[in-house]
C-alpha cells in the first residue's frame, strides 16, 4: 500500500457521497433551463420505478430541490432508501457501531495504522483542526467517517436537510410506506469487514481530501442537480476502481443485490421511488446499466424549468 497522500477520488461520504473536481463551470450549467437529472424511470409491467440518486447530506440554502424529483415522490406509492429511517432504533444503532467499530483488546488507531502512516494522519488532521488522538480508540474505517461527518457539519452540511431527510418527512406527512433496501447490520458490515488496507485508505483518502472539503462540496452538489454523469463517471469512478476491494464491497456487490430487488418490484402494481447514493447510478457498474442487463429500459429524467 503507498504510504503517500492517498489521491483516490470519489469515494468520501461513507459509501454515499461523490467526491470531485469539478471542471464545468456552474454558470454555463445553470444558465439552462432544461438539464438532465441523476433520476431514472422504468417501467414495469404495471407500474413505474423512480431511481433517484442522492447527496445524503445537504444544506438549507440548497433547497429547494428540483421539482422534477417532488413530482417523482407524489407519484409514488412508496418511498424506498438504503435504509429504512423511520424504524431505526437509534440506541440499538450506536450500540452495533460501537460493537463493530471500536478497537477490542485494548489497542489503538496508531497501531493499526501504523507508525509512519499514523504520523502522516495525525499531520493532516491537525492541519483541518481535527483531534486525531479523540478517535484512538476506533477502527479505521470508523474513524474516517467520524473524520469526515465532523468537517461536513463544519461547513454547514447536514443529514436533516438531506435528500433522504426532506422526502422522508414528506413521506411521514403523507403517510406513506417507507422501506430499506439493506439493514443497518448489512451497511455497516460491508464496512467493518474490509481489509485493514483498505480501511487506512478510506481513512487517508477521507483525510487528505478534507483539506478541501469546502470547495469540493459546492463542486458536488452543482454536478449532482444538473445530472452530468459524463462528468461524475471520468472523474471519479476511473480514480476509485484503481482500489478493487472498496469498489467490489461497497458499490458493486450492493448494486447487484439492489438490482435483483428493483427487478422485482417492477412485476408489482404500485409505484415506487428508490433513493441511493449516485455513486451507485453511474458507470458500467451502476445500477442502471445492470438493469439493462436484465431487459429494462431505464430512461434518465430531466428538469423542466
Amino acid at each position: 500500500m503507498a504510504t503517500g497522500r492517498i489521491k483516490m477520488k470519489g469515494f468520501i461520504m461513507f459509501y454515499r457521497l461523490l467526491s470531485v473536481a469539478f471542471l464545468i463551470t456552474a454558470s454555463g450549467i445553470a444558465s439552462t433551463a432544461e438539464h438532465p437529472l441523476p433520476m431514472w424511470e422504468i417501467d414495469g409491467e404495471s407500474n413505474r420505478v423512480y431511481l433517484l440518486g442522492s447527496v445524503h447530506l445537504l444544506r438549507k440554502q440548497d433547497h429547494p430541490i428540483p421539482t422534477a424529483i417532488v413530482t417523482a415522490y407524489e407519484d409514488a406509492d412508496t418511498l424506498i432508501m438504503e435504509l429504512d429511517m423511520d424504524d431505526l432504533d437509534p440506541v440499538a444503532t450506536q450500540a452495533l457501531i460501537n460493537d463493530l467499530g471500536m478497537i477490542k483488546g485494548g489497542g489503538t488507531l496508531s497501531e493499526l495504522m501504523g507508525t509512519a502512516l499514523y504520523a502522516e494522519a495525525a499531520q493532516i488532521a491537525d492541519e483541518i483542526g481535527i483531534p486525531l488522538n479523540m478517535l484512538s480508540g476506533t477502527e479505521p474505517w470508523l474513524a474516517a467517517i467520524n473524520v469526515e461527518q465532523l468537517i461536513l457539519m463544519r461547513i454547514g452540511f447536514d443529514p436533516q436537510f438531506g435528500v433522504e431527510s426532506f422526502l422522508m418527512k414528506k413521506a411521514g406527512n403523507d403517510h406513506k410506506e417507507i422501506l430499506g433496501l439493506e439493514s443497518i447490520e448489512e451497511q455497516l458490515g460491508f464496512l467493518d469487514n474490509m481489509s485493514l488496507d483498505a480501511q487506512r485508505s478510506l481513512l487517508m483518502q477521507t483525510l487528505t481530501e478534507s483539506t478541501n472539503m469546502a470547495a469540493m462540496m459546492d463542486e458536488l452538489v452543482t454536478a449532482w442537480r444538473y445530472g452530468d454523469l459524463k462528468y461524475l463517471e471520468e472523474n471519479m469512478l476511473a480514480e476509485m476502481q484503481n482500489y478493487p476491494e472498496l469498489y467490489e464491497a461497497l458499490v458493486v456487490a450492493r448494486n447487484r443485490n439492489w438490482t435483483k430487488q428493483i427487478e422485482a418490484l417492477l412485476a408489482d402494481d404500485q409505484d415506487y421511488l428508490i433513493i441511493v447514493g449516485a455513486l451507485h447510478l453511474i458507470g458500467e457498474d451502476g445500477v442502471p446499466t445492470m438493469l439493462r442487463a436484465l431487459g429494462k429500459e431505464p430512461v434518465q429524467m430531466r428538469q423542466v424549468e
